[in-house]
């Protein structure tokens, strides 16, 4: 395993609470007592910020608002629109209502959207098979084929893995179609890190995100400040995204 495959995993906050009560609890052992209530100190707060929801509405809409979502028919047109695969936050609609499979946010629907609204004639769908069955490009074009987009109309880049690979293998495609401009569907999350990436393509990329979903929810009764299991185990997400914006500036992807 890589270390840009580590990092994400060792600063979600619950690993990284248990990676640093091991740590104070071995400074403990050895005398260093301050240390180690201190490191308790961070690994709670760390715990304590992420489970509250005012924290991943604050974070995450700095990203999700950077890009603004557009009706389909008010984007602009182009040649082509090029759909990443992932599903950020299961889909959901909002991140802190229950899933509810009748209001999803997918990036496939978002496209189809886009589409059938004449904003471009071809989806160029981009994401490999990350467990050795049927690649993500291969899904999303059976979905866009179930809302309408005929098979014609869709071509698949099955190689990528990353999102610095959707962006070089893209490339190709639009390249050999001799596509100048095309639309970027990804979620709100995950658009600054993509539009940072895919700037560097010969082509104009233009935005074209799902509507975000990191917002306060009109729901009875929710609070901002009453921590949930849910928000720490979605906040993920974020810090991903921010890690992963870090590393792509630091190697020059970005």
């Amino acid at each position: 395993m890589s270390v840009t495959q580590i990092l994400p995993q060792l600063i979600v906050p619950i690993n990284l609470a248990i990676a640093l009560t091991i740590a104070a609890c071995l400074l403990f052992v050895f005398r260093r007592r301050k240390t180690a209530f201190l490191l308790v100190l961070i690994a709670a707060s760390w715990v304590l910020a992420w489970s509250v929801p005012a924290t991943s509405i604050y974070f995450g809409g700095l990203l999700e608002q950077r890009y603004p979502y557009l009706e389909a028919t008010q984007n602009p047109d182009a040649q082509a629109i090029i759909v990443l695969g992932g599903h950020t936050g299961g889909n959901r609609h909002n991140w802190f209502e229950p899933l509810d499979r009748q209001r999803t946010t997918s990036r496939v629907d978002r496209a189809a959207e886009l589409y059938h609204a004449h904003r471009a004639p071809l989806i160029i769908v981009s994401g490999a098979a990350h467990d050795g069955g049927t690649s993500e490009a291969r899904g999303m074009a059976l979905r866009l084929q179930q809302l309408g987009v005929p098979a014609h109309a869709i071509a698949l880049e099955e190689s990528s893995h990353t999102t610095r690979e959707n962006a070089l293998y893209t490339d190709e495609f639009l390249k050999e179609l001799g596509i100048g401009d095309a639309l970027l569907v990804t979620s709100a999350l995950h658009m600054p890190r993509s539009m940072a990436t895919f700037s560097r393509l010969h082509a104009q990329i233009i935005a074209a995100p799902v509507q975000p979903q990191i917002t306060r929810p009109n729901t009875e009764g929710f609070s901002v400040w009453r921590p949930n299991w849910h928000t720490l185990n979605s906040s993920r997400s974020i810090i991903k995204e921010y890690l992963g914006l870090f590393v792509y500036w630091f190697r020059g992807w970005a």
